[in-house]
This record gives structure tokens, C-alpha cells and sequence, in this order.
């Protein structure tokens, strides 16, 4: 049976949440701009899903779209949107880097018998 996760706030404050708790979980506690807000979180300075479950005794914060960490999620998210929509638009196009960059992001593809877009 697994037992009750303690994490660690920004603040030093501490948390103690239920079995398997995920930084969902964590936001939904918080409630308010963290239950609505938040993106994903940061358990000892790696980035998770909120669906992940967070790690016994870690330190851990959520990150927001207003900041310089949520920005660069939402564009890297934003950028396998876009290559989704080209692969499933354009049988055949291949893809080779996408990065978020300072101030959005980009793809590369290559498209089959010569199409472009």
C-alpha cells in the first residue's frame, strides 16, 4: 500500500498529499490560479507532467504560463502541434528539428513530390 507523499513549496512550506499525488494533484490542493493555471511541475529541477506522479520529500513548484519557463513549455508543445498537423495533413513529410526559440518556434519539413505549403 502505498503511503502519503510530503513535498516541499517554493516557500519552504510542506504539503502533504495522498498516494501517488501528482502535480495535478498539488494544484488542485492550492486551488485557485494553481488549479487553473498551471502547466506542469518541477519536482528537484526536473520538469513533469501533472500527471506524473511527484516524488516523496521533493522539492517541488508549478510553473505558469506568464513565466519565462511556461512560455518555452507552450512553444515546445505547440511546435509537435504543428508537426502533428503537417504529418497527418501531408502523408509522407518528414520532419527534422523544431525548437522553441526566443520569440516562438519552428519546424523543417520536408514534403513528398515537391509540394510545398
Amino acid at each position: 500500500m502505498s503511503s502519503d507523499v510530503t513535498v516541499v513549496l517554493p516557500d519552504g512550506s510542506e504539503r502533504i498529499l495522498g498516494p501517488d499525488a501528482t502535480g495535478a494533484d498539488l494544484a488542485a490542493e492550492l486551488g485557485g490560479r494553481a488549479a487553473k493555471d498551471a502547466l506542469i511541475a518541477v519536482a528537484n529541477g526536473i520538469q513533469l507532467d501533472l500527471n506524473q506522479p511527484l516524488p516523496d520529500g521533493s522539492d517541488v513548484s508549478l510553473v505558469f504560463p506568464a513565466s519565462d519557463e511556461g512560455l518555452e513549455v507552450l512553444r515546445h508543445s505547440t511546435a509537435h502541434v504543428l508537426a502533428q498537423a503537417v504529418l497527418d495533413l501531408y502523408p509522407g513529410a518528414t520532419f527534422s528539428i523544431g525548437p522553441p526559440i526566443e520569440d516562438g518556434f519552428y519546424y523543417d519539413f520536408d514534403l513528398p513530390n515537391d509540394q510545398t505549403f
